[in-house]
């Protein structure tokens, strides 16, 4: 098969050796003749060779996380024992959601204070009263007067404290306390179930919430790559989870520090993520995207033939005159590889269907 692949491009290419009598001037040992057919011309592309700034990119590990500023962390703030679960781990919530509901002593003490501090300025206002109407009537003093309005002022702060706590709580009548969603979000963590009992006194998150609209990359940076990353550097972002789909973004921060365990510094990308398909925890490959300080002649990738350990382009000047040009590659990056030296700007390369005409003249 590949015998008549050859075959028939030896036909496209026209190629026709030039033949001389005995008795002229002999060939010299490259001298060939030779024409590109129609057919052959419409298979190839052709491409300038320019001068382009030259391209580099930086590939990561990293996760994603959470937007340490759209998260929330719900911690015990009661003492009881927990009567019932209303969300579970990946839950929608919406701020004001009750998560989980709980009995407790300190409530029910609240509720007593509640209506201690009631009771206790309703006679603070009746003592008032009675202090103006013997005022009135020259049995008491001005004095005793002043002295019950201060222990109504004191009644009336003490009755607004406990109210405080009932709204910054949300506390209802008697000993079941509801825990409440602080945000919008979906549930990332939980660690609390039913019957369990609670101390306010463990500082352990029992809820969090996020927002995932817009997610974190964290990916670390090695020491040797830590000179080559700056701020707005472009990034895509590739997960396992969506291997053909690109998520980009931009460098937002770097922690300049050097974390003592993995010998890595870590950089933030913001990610836009309307459609949810980030999740926190996923693992993530990060392409850093950048420019360096230089400028050289950038062609086509697949305009470079390898070819006895070295790097060939077919250099195009006519259908009856075209180059085989030895180049030294200084990097290929994706479609486009950077040439040091063998090309000059505005030279056109054979960008297609280079390989049959290499194959063809130098065999």
């Amino acid at each position: 098969m590949i015998k008549h692949i050859f075959i028939d491009i030896l036909k496209s290419l026209s190629i026709t050796l030039l033949l001389v009598a005995c008795n002229d001037k002999p060939l010299e040992e490259d001298e060939v003749a030779f024409s590109i057919s129609d057919t052959m011309m419409e298979r190839c592309e052709f491409t300038l060779a320019t001068r382009q700034d030259v391209k580099n990119e930086l590939k990561l590990f990293g996760k994603i996380a959470a937007d340490n500023n759209k998260q929330a962390s719900i911690y015990p703030i009661m003492s009881g024992n927990v009567v019932e679960i209303h969300a579970e781990l990946g839950d929608y919530v919406k701020q004001g959601q009750k998560l989980a509901t709980m009995r407790s002593s300190e409530v029910a003490d609240f509720q007593r204070q509640l209506l201690d501090a009631k009771a206790d300025l309703a006679l603070a206002e009746k003592n008032v009263q009675v202090a103006k109407e013997l005022f009135e009537g020259k049995i008491n003093s001005e004095r005793d007067v002043i002295a019950a309005e201060k222990e109504m002022q004191k009644a009336k702060a003490e009755l607004a404290r406990i109210e405080e706590v009932y709204r910054i709580y949300g506390l209802r009548e008697g000993s079941l306390f509801n825990i409440t969603a602080p945000i919008s979000g979906f549930i990332v963590y939980k660690d609390i179930t039913q019957n369990e009992q609670l101390r306010s006194d463990k500082a352990d998150i029992i809820f969090s919430i996020a927002q995932i609209d817009e997610v974190w990359v964290l990916a670390n940076v090695n020491e040797s790559d830590i000179a080559n990353v700056r701020l707005g550097y472009e990034a895509e972002v590739k997960t396992i989870s969506y291997p053909a789909k690109i998520f980009s973004g931009r460098v937002d921060r770097i922690f300049n520090a050097i974390d003592p365990t993995t010998k890595a510094m870590k950089i933030l990308v913001k990610i836009t993520n309307p459609d949810l398909l980030l999740k926190p925890e996923m693992n993530a490959t990060i392409t850093l995207k950048y420019s360096e300080d230089k400028k050289l002649i950038a062609v086509p990738s697949s305009s470079i033939i390898f070819d006895k350990s070295k790097n060939w382009v077919m250099v195009f000047k006519s259908r009856t005159h075209i180059e085989t040009r030895q180049v030294e590659v200084y990097r290929q990056l994706d479609d486009v590889t950077y040439i040091l030296s063998g090309l000059t700007e505005n030279e056109k390369v054979i960008s297609k269907s280079g390989l049959m005409i290499y194959d063809a003249l130098n065999d």
